[in-house]
């Protein structure tokens, strides 16, 4: 059977669980091998998402699953993207009770590993959460099927969206598909409020023509559209790597600045 919730369009069977490593079929179906599996759950700040302009002093519940479908060798929280990690088992209904039952905190952001492979879980629990007046927030890769994502979008308040490089060949090399995750930015900006993260990775996308690009074409969607420009730090795969170094980190912002109007340097 052909999953269709992202763009690789996966043909689950034999074993195969597809690039995330989380779908499987059962009575003819291709369901969710990790629903409501919690691998992290915490209350952070709205500004750790990374989002400036949403309601900023803020605090979300952030819950994270496992499993991603991008190989991204610079991933910061690879211990549970990389495939099944240890989790609890949380429901819609559960999470959003506990949600509720914490002082000041406004809802739910799914984040940590990749949300958008968790697509039915969080799909029900944000519905539910909007019936209680809490708000939902996705940080994600966006690389998702638009269809699958239509389903999902009316529930949601605000997004932050890696767009890790403008070159859709280097997203070919870590898995995604660039026309796929502009779409994705496109669409979101129609009815929430997004927020984009660029991590400036040495020998991948430090490149200030590429810099440029990726700017201009985020402005051509929203001007206002607020870019995190972030630095790299040793991770993954890349552990022998050098951080990105500061001075890059302010350069290529500098250059975003050129074509939008709110651009932020992070980790530095």
């Amino acid at each position: 059977m052909i999953c269709n919730n992202c763009p690789h369009k996966c043909d689950i069977k034999n074993g195969f669980n597809g690039i995330c490593k989380t779908r499987d079929i059962k009575d003819g179906k291709i369901i969710s091998l990790n629903y409501g599996k919690v691998t992290s759950l915490a209350l952070d700040p709205i500004e750790k998402k990374p989002l400036k302009h949403f309601m900023p002093g803020s605090y979300i519940l952030s819950a994270g699953f496992w499993g991603c479908n991008l190989k991204c060798p610079w991933c910061q929280n690879d211990s549970i993207s990389r495939g099944e990690a240890k989790s609890i088992f949380i429901s819609p209904e559960e999470l959003v009770h506990k949600a509720l039952t914490i002082k000041d905190n406004i809802g739910i952001a799914y984040t940590y590993n990749e949300p958008l492979i968790s697509l039915e879980f969080v799909k029900e629990t944000a519905e539910l959460a909007c019936k209680k007046d809490l708000k939902n927030v996705l940080v994600t890769n966006g690389m998702v099927s638009e269809d699958a994502f239509a389903e999902l979008i009316p529930y949601i308040d605000a997004l932050n969206i890696d767009l890790k490089t403008i070159n859709p060949e280097k997203y070919k090399s870590i898995g995604g598909d660039l026309d796929a995750i502009l779409k994705t930015i496109e669409t979101s900006s129609k009815t929430a409020h997004v927020e984009a993260t660029t991590l400036i990775v040495p020998g991948f996308n430090d490149d200030e023509k590429e810099m440029r690009e990726l700017a201009k074409t985020l402005a051509q969607i929203n001007k206002n559209m607020v870019l995190h420009v972030t630095r790299f730090f040793p991770a993954g795969e890349m552990l022998d790597a050098k951080p990105t170094s500061v001075q890059a980190v302010y350069a290529f912002a500098d250059i975003a600045r050129e074509y939008l109007n709110y651009v932020y340097e992070g980790n530095v």
